[in-house]
């Protein structure tokens, strides 16, 4: 897991441009504490790169030149950040088939193989999480790409010049002109985190999840998709069978996530896509230690008692973490600036000392995102059925009892519903992060596209999902926005804050293979409240029985009694030193503050919204705040 930075110009790279991507390369050293080299790749570009060592600890240093010897010696310079799973099955075939040589024993050598001799099919054979740009001498091109979830991120920039390329946004920041992005700050507001390809600078984009860009010498970059996960319901499956391969599959993907040279360990919350990554992952290590959250905090909901009852069940040891209300003050900005764009989460505050306390044990840690979106564990994913009673009534009628439901009182029972029934899905639902609807946004934002929504975003993935039933529809649209959108992001960037590779076994090619076929009858079947119905019944045996059952935490965050107490004051300050009241009404977000203060209102998610993206302003725009960074923590020693 590492960081790189790369530019690809139109001229030869002068020494002030490679002292730039030095200095710039810098701020990526929390992804690749363990290493660091700086090299020309030709005349025309200059590659970076921060090395986490997890595979072939001792080699495998980047850029990497491929092939190493030969007549086209070094006519490929990669910079690589990710894990390809499978890739000693990828070498040995290499090898066998077209006689390949390598001068190492790690994966970012197979990558570079794998597009000498198959180009961007080889894409398509990767199995893991993977950004990267590779550069070719003989046709002086450039090719980048990301993984088909999006696990690991990638940043570029075009310039009159050249193209930079990052694993993350604040390297770049120092090179863009510094202008903001109106619709990505109305998408923002509309979905708790900026999505792709948007970022709240203009000039600086993300390469989307499945994406590939080109750029040849002298041209723009050409962005498109080498792959999209795609569901594919089959209403025939028998469900012993699919369950059986379902068990299968996830034991195999995390028997596979498990490899590496340096010490492993697993995310352990109270629920059951945590747990079942624990439980598997203890069959082949024994000796797995674990980590989990919880609060100082006497009324918050606490998932430490849980995950203590399951790691003792599982026989593996649990290192808690406990944050209190204080080291989030002084942990906020940092986390912010990691994340490069806001993501108004608030998981993402245990997260980050979540990953601290895992870092001081552990190099790599397994989790279970993805699980949700791909198996259909949330609770909004029953809504179609429960709708049904009005959603398949006549368009007339509909109309009628949405003007009903118009003219009654908010807040009044059936209400919502009614006006939910009555609207069609592509209109309702953009995912799970639903705070602030259009009136509230129009009211808020001052300077921004108050008109830009959801369906910017959204429409053309609701056109790919014509043939499918609603619930796969909303699978769908999670999958390409929110999942990573906010999920993969927090994920990467809090465990990589502090130089922690996170393995997430749910978004493995082979169990996605199985879970795509599943029916909404083996996701959210019509006789039950249960969710993720299909891998609960893999898991059954595997799992303890009081985690079977028991409905979805997330870490759960006491922000609402937070921004009543502890922190309310320093909210105040946040907003109001911010500088950004050209762009959001901030005598509205106090008056939103002082309401939940006082207990009038629960304002809580719509502050989080407004505070993030406060902080974010002072940090990248107004230059209030500059970030600490925590002091470094002693690494752990390397397994073997």
């Amino acid at each position: 897991m590492c960081g790189f930075l790369m530019y690809v110009g139109d001229f030869p790279v002068s020494p002030e441009t490679l002292g730039r991507v030095e200095r710039q390369l810098e701020l990526l050293d929390h992804r690749g504490p363990d290493d660091m080299a700086l090299e020309r790749a030709g005349q025309c570009v200059a590659a970076g790169f921060k090395r986490l060592a997890i595979i072939d600890v001792p080699g495998s240093r980047q850029p990497l030149r491929y092939p190493p010897s030969g007549p086209d010696a070094g006519r490929w310079t990669l910079v690589f950040n990710g894990e390809i799973y499978n890739f000693e099955a990828l070498r040995e075939e290499l090898i066998r088939v077209h006689g390949a040589q390598f001068a190492t024993d790690g994966d970012s050598e197979v990558v570079a193989a794998a597009y000498h001799y198959w180009g961007e099919a080889a894409l398509e054979r990767f199995r893991g999480m993977f950004a990267f740009a590779i550069w070719d001498e003989a046709t002086e091109t450039v090719h980048a790409a990301r993984d088909q979830f999006g696990i690991k991120p990638l940043y570029y920039l075009p310039t009159p010049d050249g193209l930079w390329l990052s694993s993350e946004k604040p390297p770049l920041l120092g090179i863009a002109d510094g202008e903001l992005n109106p619709t990505a700050l109305s998408l923002y507001l509309t979905m708790q985190y900026v999505p792709e390809p948007y970022t709240l600078h203009r000039q600086i984009a993300r390469l989307p999840s499945g994406g590939l860009l080109t750029r040849a010498l002298g041209r723009a970059p050409v962005v498109r998709r080498h792959g999209r996960p795609t569901f594919r319901p089959d209403p025939t499956v028998s469900e012993a069978s699919i369950v059986d391969e379902l068990r299968d599959a996830l034991r195999e993907s995390v028997r596979c996530h498990l490899r590496a040279d340096v010490p492993v360990g697993a995310f352990l919350s109270s629920g059951i896509d945590s747990t079942a990554i624990v439980a598997l992952a203890a069959e082949v290590h024994p000796h797995l230690r674990a980590f989990t959250v919880g609060f100082d905090t006497p009324t918050a909901i606490s998932e430490i008692e849980v995950a203590e009852r399951s790691a003792r069940h599982l026989g593996v040891d649990l290192v808690p973490a406990i944050v209190k209300a204080e080291q989030v003050m002084e942990a906020l900005p940092r986390i912010v600036w990691h994340l490069g764009d806001p993501v108004a989460d608030p998981s993402i505050v245990p997260l980050y000392f979540l990953a601290q306390t895992a870092a001081e044990h552990v190099t790599v840690v397994l989790s279970g995102e993805g699980a949700d979106e791909l198996a259909g564990g949330y609770t909004i994913y029953r809504e179609p059925r429960s709708l049904k009673p009005v959603s398949r009534l006549g368009k007339p009628i509909q109309r009628a009892l949405r003007a009903v439901a118009r003219a009654v009182p908010e807040g009044v029972k059936g209400r919502s519903y009614l006006l939910r029934a009555t609207t069609p899905i592509e209109t309702r639902y953009f995912g799970n992060a639903r705070v602030l609807d259009d009136e509230q946004k129009a009211r808020i934002l001052l300077g921004g596209e108050p008109g830009v929504g959801h369906p910017h975003v959204t429409a053309a993935l609701y056109a790919e999902a014509v043939d499918l039933d609603d619930v796969t529809t909303m699978q769908h649209i999670d999958v390409n926005t929110w999942l990573t959108g906010d999920i993969l992001t927090k994920a990467d960037r809090m465990s990589m804050a502090h130089s922690l590779e996170l393995r997430v076994p749910f978004l493995d090619k082979g169990v996605f293979e199985v879970l795509s076929r599943l029916p909404d009858r083996l996701k959210v079947p019509a006789r039950s409240r249960t969710t993720k119905y299909a891998l609960r019944r893999a898991l059954a045996g595997i799992v303890p029985d009081f985690i079977t059952d028991r409905p979805k935490l997330a870490f759960p965050t006491p922000t609402p009694r937070w921004l009543r107490t502890e922190l309310a004051e320093w909210a105040h300050h946040v907003l109001s030193t911010s500088g950004a009241g050209h762009l959001i009404d901030l005598d509205y977000a106090h008056e939103l503050l002082q309401q939940h203060e006082r207990g009038d209102a629960d304002n809580a998610r719509k502050l989080w919204i407004l505070l993030t993206f406060c902080l974010w302003h002072s940090i990248f725009v107004d230059g209030s705040i500059v970030p600490v960074p925590p002091e470094r923590r002693p690494r752990p020693v390397v397994a073997g």
